[in-house]
């Protein structure tokens, strides 16, 4: 294990969700637990058996650290394993703190060209990588991605990089399409009213065909629909935004014509690849960033994430640090 002063932390609806309901489905708050999971800092101390880390390194964190090897690990999907510790997941602390102990194995070295905050950012990056990867994003594909909170413009940052030739989002709010159209969506849709089905079609008429894949970050039940009828036959459509634990979709419409519905849960393997995008510049999360606090400030951090203000609110944990 490795001890870390923690520098820069974001703020994740996850954490909200928390704050506000004490769960997330059958993750039940009972005890007093420290949030966060989207973070960086620099080494302080190593246990006895770290080899590649040292005092100063700078690191990211990623937060699941499966504690047995099993058949998950084994076949590299340790994400799915059930016994996985994750920061600020009951009844695990986080990383939200000045100090912070973490398996060596699951904090990465940040070359000097990456940012703390953007090490910080590598964790919601990891969940458009993950996405994109289960849903076969490749050379000339046509992306639907159903709204455009940090998590649907990771997908877009992510679903351009891996070459998809157009992507469309839909969202509620204007200025959070403004900023999905800066990390280079082709596409916007501003949803009022509109049934599912004419969201489709909406999505159809300016990719000029219907998407091979869709990306949906909602978990709204109507956003699901839209997704089942957007996808282009023999498609794939992934479900990353969790919703209600039922919901109602037009599932024959998917069956008959093969639309293929996977799901995520967070990431595995990722920060590796993100940490080399981040290094060679080949992906931009810079612009995610629109607040940032000092930890003091934590709870006016939190207030303004709830109401929905920016796009990726940081908190800064290091008082001694005052580089931007």
């Amino acid at each position: 294990e490795v001890l870390l002063r923690m520098h820069s932390v974001g703020i994740c609806g996850s954490d909200i969700h928390y704050w506000q309901h004490g769960r997330i489905g059958d993750f039940v708050v009972k005890d007093p637990m420290v949030l966060g999971h989207e973070a960086s800092g620099t080494v302080v101390k190593v246990g006895s058996g770290v080899t590649d880390l040292k005092p100063g390194d700078r690191v990211a964190i990623e937060p699941g650290v499966p504690r047995e090897m099993d058949e998950f690990c084994k076949t590299g999907r340790y994400n799915l394993s059930p016994t996985i510790f994750f920061c600020a997941t009951p009844p695990d602390n986080g990383n939200l703190c000045r100090y912070y102990k973490h398996s060596a194995s699951y904090c990465y070295k940040l070359p000097d060209n990456v940012t703390f905050e953007e090490g910080a950012l590598i964790e919601p990056l990891s969940v458009g990588i993950h996405a994109c990867k289960r849903a076969g994003v490749t050379l000339g594909s046509k992306v639907f991605v159903s709204g455009s909170g940090p998590i649907g413009l990771v997908n877009v940052l992510v679903a351009k990089m891996m070459g998809a030739a157009a992507v469309v989002i839909t969202d509620l709010s204007a200025s959070r399409l403004q900023k999905a159209k800066e990390v280079g969506a082709d596409f916007t849709i501003q949803v009022k009213n509109e049934t599912p089905k004419e969201v489709a079609s909406k999505v159809e008429s300016l990719l000029g065909c219907m998407p091979e894949i869709t990306v949906e970050c909602t978990g709204v039940e109507a956003c699901i629909q839209a997704g089942i009828y957007a996808t282009r036959s023999g498609g794939t459509l992934v479900l990353v935004g969790l919703g209600p634990e039922m919901v109602t979709v037009p599932i024959v419409n998917a069956a008959m014509r093969e639309v293929d519905i996977r799901g995520i849960f967070r990431y595995c393997n990722t920060w590796p690849v993100a940490i080399a995008l981040l290094a060679s510049k080949r992906i931009n999360v810079k612009p995610l960033v629109t607040h940032r606090f000092p930890l003091e400030k934590a709870l006016e951090a939190f207030e303004t994430t709830k109401r929905g203000e920016g796009v990726k609110v940081m908190l800064k944990c290091d008082p001694t640090d005052h580089s931007p």
